[in-house]
């Protein structure tokens, strides 16, 4: 993703500027994760590899749109908010399989989150540093992504049959505990307090508005999360082609 970035793209491929030699690194551990739990997936019987690896290659092929227009003022915030979620989604993973007595996947999916949390720490002190030289444009990037709201990897997920897949999934992280609404408010303020948004002085009018819009903006989430709540109770159950159509409440 940070190859589209205007300032740290690889102009080619491989280019031995930081920013490049990063972008692949990066790319290098993300890929190592999927490796990772591919192989474990495999070996653990329990799902439909065939249906799996359409989806991967659906995926892939698919794309991702993360709104960032080449900004990496944008870039870098999406990341900074990508890596934290994707630690805190491995993390629950991790506590399940826990719970249920998986140790090995709750190991795996600890050291997973362990990476993303590096990850996180690398992009959040990448933003603070806008934020340190240039504010206004930087908060004004932020209001920005929040408004659009953070787009998964995964939003154009297909396995070739369920055409609301991502919905799907994602209603059942919800409900189980993988990844939720809350963690998505949550993380929403921790980078407002991360990155000092209340205290930034010195900005334009509209610097202004986006700095008290992203101040308000984890209450007015936290309200529109608990009427989803409600929804949530009376949702239906669904085949999930990984686990062989076996039905799933949402």
């Amino acid at each position: 993703m940070l190859n589209t970035l205007d300032g740290t793209r690889d102009e080619t491929g491989a280019s031995l500027t930081p920013w490049a030699i990063w972008t692949r690194a990066w790319t290098a551990e993300e890929n190592r994760h999927g490796d990772l739990l591919n192989k474990y997936l495999y070996l653990s019987g329990r799902v439909d590899m065939r249906q799996i690896e359409r989806t991967i290659q659906y995926l892939i092929g698919s794309g991702m749109d993360p709104h960032t227009e080449n900004s990496p003022y944008r870039g870098f915030i999406y990341t900074s908010f990508q890596e934290r979620a994707t630690f805190i989604s491995h993390g629950n993973t991790g506590r399940l399989a826990k719970e249920y007595g998986d140790i090995n996947l709750a190991q795996i999916c600890g050291s997973i989150a362990s990476d993303e949390k590096r990850h996180e720490t690398a992009y959040t002190k990448i933003v603070e540093k806008l934020f340190e030289i240039d504010p206004d444009e930087t908060v004004l990037a932020f209001a920005d992504m929040m408004k659009k709201k953070i787009a998964m990897p995964a939003e154009f997920i297909y396995d070739g049959r369920d055409y609301n897949l991502f919905d799907h999934y994602s209603a059942v992280a919800q409900r189980i505990g993988v990844y939720t609404a809350k963690d998505y408010v949550d993380i929403v303020e921790h980078l407002v307090d991360r990155w000092k948004v209340k205290e930034l002085a010195g900005l334009s009018a509209e610097g202004r508005k986006a700095q008290d819009y992203l101040c308000a903006l984890p209450s007015r989430i936290r309200r529109l999360e608990e009427r989803a709540q409600e929804k949530a109770k009376e949702a239906p159950s669904v085949p999930f082609s990984w686990i062989f159509d076996r039905e799933v409440k949402l």
